[in-house]
């Protein structure tokens, strides 16, 4: 009978213990929401510019308040970059782009001529990136049309800065044949009028632009306005364009200057859970206080679709719709 009893209680205790390892392994992953938890892919830009590290900051602020979601910023070469790996990707990425080049995107132009990325969908605009029409005093450039015959850097051909060049010197019937092209970076544009070598560079840039804070410290130079007729103008034909102000004492400037700007913003694709966008949205927008950079001054649900030229995904709407943001 003790025989018996034995060969029994083993493989009984042995079921016995395997039941409880493979419970406790189900009940803790159920319990902690591992098995449902949704990874995100923040596409910013380089490590040395604004992108990434808000990028930073909204990946904490979506962990912390959307459920059973991870975040994480992932650096690259920004706004177009980004266009195209939304449209390699997954639905399970969100990223920083201009406003102006996700309208290129969804519309097949420019640098994406003939192959539109249809599945982009908006978040929201976060803060204004103007466009900064610097001149050297030496010059003489005074207004847009005194850009005529003089040297001006205006960027890379196919990049968003050119584009917004083209687009300001149209405004005056001017083009790229009326002024002495220049197709340098920030740096070489700064760095060129320092010297001398150029008059003037169109930069696209969130304001103070780094590169002309410094070249005003050791160069005149005048920052050119654009008439308010002109600007109205611009936002009708292309509404990716928002008004922006550049205000005195920036670059040492004695009175506020009228200009131009396109929105960064955030973008996903339309694959993207409604519920969740709407989520991250509200996580994003209610939470500016957590962001930790200068940046979050300008980031409003106010002004959130200001520029945004392309179609929101439904549960940014649900959300804008909600707080009456039109």
């Amino acid at each position: 009978m003790i025989m018996k009893k034995k060969r029994w209680f083993l493989p009984m205790a042995v079921l016995l213990a395997l039941t409880l390892i493979l419970g406790a392994c189900g009940g803790g992953e159920a319990g902690s929401g591992k098995s449902d938890t949704q990874f995100i892919s923040i596409l910013t830009g380089g490590t040395e510019g604004t992108y990434y590290p808000l990028g930073g900051s909204f990946a904490k602020i979506i962990n912390a308040h959307v459920d059973n979601t991870e975040a994480t910023a992932t650096s690259t070469g920004a706004s177009v970059e980004n266009m195209n790996k939304l449209k390699d990707g997954d639905n399970d990425q969100i990223a920083f782009t201009q406003t102006d080049i996700a309208s290129y995107a969804a519309n097949g132009k420019l640098m994406f001529d003939g192959k539109p990325i249809e599945k982009i969908r908006a978040i929201g605009a976060l803060y204004p990136e103007t466009i900064q029409i610097v001149a050297t005093a030496k010059s003489g450039i005074k207004t847009v049309e005194d850009l005529a015959g003089k040297k001006v850097s205006v960027g890379a051909p196919g990049a968003g800065t050119y584009a917004s060049a083209e687009d300001i010197l149209a405004l005056y019937d001017l083009s790229m044949d009326d002024i002495e092209e220049q197709n340098l970076d920030f740096g070489e544009s700064t760095s060129g009028m320092q010297d001398g070598t150029i008059d003037a560079a169109i930069i696209t840039a969130g304001t103070p632009t780094g590169a002309v804070e410094s070249l005003s410290a050791s160069t005149d130079i005048s920052i050119v306005s654009i008439d308010e007729n002109k600007i109205a103008e611009l936002k009708k034909k292309l509404p990716y364009y928002s008004e922006s102000t550049i205000p005195k004492g920036t670059y040492g400037l004695k009175e506020d200057v009228k200009t131009v700007a396109v929105q960064s913003m955030l973008v996903t694709t339309e694959g993207m859970d409604e519920d969740l966008v709407y989520n991250i949205t509200k996580a994003i927008f209610e939470h500016t206080d957590d962001i930790g950079h200068q940046k979050k001054e300008d980031i409003s649900a106010d002004t959130a679709l200001e520029g945004v030229d392309i179609e929101l995904h439904p549960g940014a709407k649900k959300y804008f719709d909600e707080k009456g943001v039109k």
